[in-house]
């Protein structure tokens, strides 16, 4: 990856990203993908007692795609739903120690996977 003025930690969850994977029956699941740059996210989420147990990351993209991918699974796994849909899109920038201008559409690509999993565990549970 080209550097462009990425942080450490950015390169950090590039080079050796966390929560890859896919979780078979996931409780939920979401997709979001940017039609302008091609990067597609699965965020795929276990719960129990409504905290977010497990979560793996399935992601198709850039270096910062996969960075940012990363990081919203640490940042979600052991939260409650209601504080995993809290997480912003500055949040997981933040926690990268930012992202550079070209590159901040990638966190909301992340942050808006784990919402659309939540999202989507929470409208099965209302059909059950």
């Amino acid at each position: 990856m080209t550097q462009v003025g990425y942080s450490k930690k950015v390169m950090d969850h590039f080079m050796n990203p966390r929560n890859v994977g896919v979780i078979e029956n996931p409780d939920g699941y979401g997709k979001v993908g940017n039609p302008v740059c091609g990067d597609v996210m699965e965020i795929f989420i276990k719960v129990h007692n409504n905290i977010i147990t497990d979560i793996k990351f399935r992601t198709f993209g850039c270096g910062s795609a996969i960075a940012t991918s990363s990081m919203v699974t640490e940042l979600a796994k052991g939260k409650t739903l209601d504080e995993a849909l809290r997480l912003t899109r500055k949040d997981v920038a933040d926690e990268l120690d930012g992202l550079p201008p070209q590159k901040m559409h990638c966190s909301n690509l992340a942050a808006d996977a784990l919402h659309a999993a939540i999202k989507n565990y929470q409208q099965k549970q209302k059909l059950k």
